[in-house]
């Protein structure tokens, strides 16, 4: 094979990638579109009828401007995408189907961003990083010992020397702008490059998985030699594959909180310079969000390798070899019969044949056999009554009962016939302490209500307002006292005479 035809072997299988694909088709940019304006860093999935809602949305705003648009409506187009390897669909939380991007689509968004983005395709920033690199894997690669000391003194030397030269009070030299945009373009493109690669990982583990699973129902092998096979799979998952490997030693740097923490704070530093004031907030949001970023890709290949191991082990333990055996017979008996019948059968020939078998006539199936123990009496109660407390005497019942109306009544009444009481508050405060527990205001308020001894502030002159409170001195039953502020109530003759004849009237408590 000549060189050209090798070079054009190898652009047809690029070009048969899903990521080419799509940048391939008459409605590509129409599709990037949709994904661009439904997806984002913090929108990674979004409900399957929303997203259906939304395409239908989009297609109808196009075509109201004159935009020419695909002609199928937004689920149609939906299918259509995941079959072809842009939207990958999932069951999410309460059992609702969501889509995602795959990383083909991803790296399409990626590729058209970085071409519609302004910026220098060669700077300072981009060759420092090269030669920083070059210089760090060079000492790795180097097995001279000789020559990685070398290296490593003269890296020393020179921090040593703008220590000191700092430490001295040397000049600060301030980065300009400019080479702060630099830096940062270099930087964006790096880590717009993160979604697609942890979902290339995610892709690739489940796609590993699937194969197992295909791989452990076609075999016709002992069970025990298929879990010997499947977990030695298990153990080889991340290094069987260049995006496993990858993640695996990542994974070992990006799992140290320390180094997040830093990175967080690194990047904090780098929007403090005067160069973010010319960035948007979303990009200042987007930078900050690096490490969000990470921590997400990472719990998301985490969660697809655990999750995909669960149910791996859990058809594993599920799995039945004698079932698959015994409708492995049967399927096989089925072709032989009718193999049988086709040497004799026409070719308009049926056979009628139920799908399901019929439904048995049992009016009751028994589910459990009987248990004596169910019959069995329950165990004695044992005797605890040398445990009891002292039942409360009748005293104590009355003193944590409501207000004592009857005796209240008499012993107001007793009050302001002996002429000594001023008002109801100084009655209250004279009575016994059994007779002066909180509730009892309550009860002296009711009994004042009766006879219409109790006015409202409203109808109160406002020169005596200040004299409409008094204080009531009440005791409780474990004898602590409070004080209460009451409105002023007072008794004449006429409502002494009223409230005395309750007493013997059919109100009588």
């Amino acid at each position: 094979m000549s060189e050209i035809a090798g070079e054009l072997a190898r652009v047809r299988e690029a070009f048969d990638k899903p990521t080419l694909r799509l940048l391939d088709r008459k409605w590509a940019p129409f599709v990037l579109a949709v994904f661009k304006s439904s997806f984002s860093r913090d929108r990674r999935s979004v409900q399957a009828e929303r997203l259906h809602a939304q395409v239908d949305a989009y297609l109808a705003d196009l075509r109201s401007v004159g935009s020419e648009v695909p002609g199928k409506n937004g689920r149609a187009l939906c299918v259509q995408w995941m079959n072809d390897q842009w939207l990958y669909r999932e069951t999410g939380e309460g059992d609702e189907e969501q889509y995602s991007l795959t990383s083909h689509a991803l790296e399409a968004l990626l590729l058209v961003e970085s071409l519609s983005r302004d910026r220098a395709l060669i700077s300072e920033s981009r060759l420092t990083t090269i030669v920083d690199t070059v210089r760090h894997r060079a000492t790795q690669a180097n097995p001279d010992r000789a020559e990685r000391i070398r290296r490593l003194d003269q890296e020393i030397a020179e921090k040593h020397g703008e220590r000191d030269r700092l430490a001295a009070g040397g000049e600060i030299a301030a980065v300009s702008n400019e080479a702060m945009h630099e830096s940062y373009a270099n930087l964006i493109d790096l880590i717009t490059a993160l979604p697609s690669d942890f979902k290339r990982v995610e892709e690739s583990v489940a796609g590993m998985h699937r194969q197992i699973v295909n791989d452990f129902r076609s075999e016709d092998r002992p069970i025990g030699e298929v879990l010997d096979e499947y977990l030695s799979k298990t153990d080889a998952l991340m290094s069987s594959t260049p995006e496993g490997r990858a993640f695996e030693g990542a994974f070992t740097l990006l799992r140290n909180d320390s180094l997040l923490a830093d990175l967080k704070n690194d990047l904090e530093t780098i929007l403090l310079h005067p160069f973010a004031l010319e960035l948007s907030a979303t990009e200042r949001r987007a930078l900050m969000g690096t490490v969000g970023l990470i921590r997400k890709g990472i719990d998301d290949v985490l969660t697809q390798r655990n999750g995909l191991t669960t149910t791996l082990r859990e058809h594993i333990v599920n799995h039945d070899v004698v079932k698959d055996r015994e409708l492995e017979r049967l399927l096989r008996e089925i072709n032989k019969e009718l193999a049988t019948w086709m040497q004799t059968a026409g070719p308009r020939s049926t056979v009628t044949a139920e799908l399901m078998p019929g439904t048995l006539e049992v009016e009751h199936l028994r589910q459990r056999f009987y248990d004596p123990a169910r019959h069995r009496s329950p165990p004695a109660l044992e005797d605890v009554s040398d445990y009891a407390p002292e039942p409360p005497s009748l005293d104590e019942l009355r003193q944590q009962g409501g207000p004592r109306l009857g005796e209240m009544r008499d012993a107001l009444v007793s009050a302001f016939v002996r002429g000594g009481a001023a008002s109801v508050g100084d009655a209250f405060n004279e009575l016994a302490a059994s007779m002066r527990r909180p509730v009892e205001i309550l009860g002296m308020l009711q009994i004042a209500t009766q006879v219409d001894a109790v006015h409202r502030a409203d109808q109160v002159d406002a020169a005596h307002r200040a004299d409409t409170v008094e204080m009531f001195e009440t005791v409780r039953p474990d004898g602590s006292r409070r004080f209460f502020e009451v409105p002023r109530i007072m008794l004449n003759d006429d409502k002494t005479a009223a409230l005395s004849a309750l007493n013997y009237g059919p109100d009588d408590d």
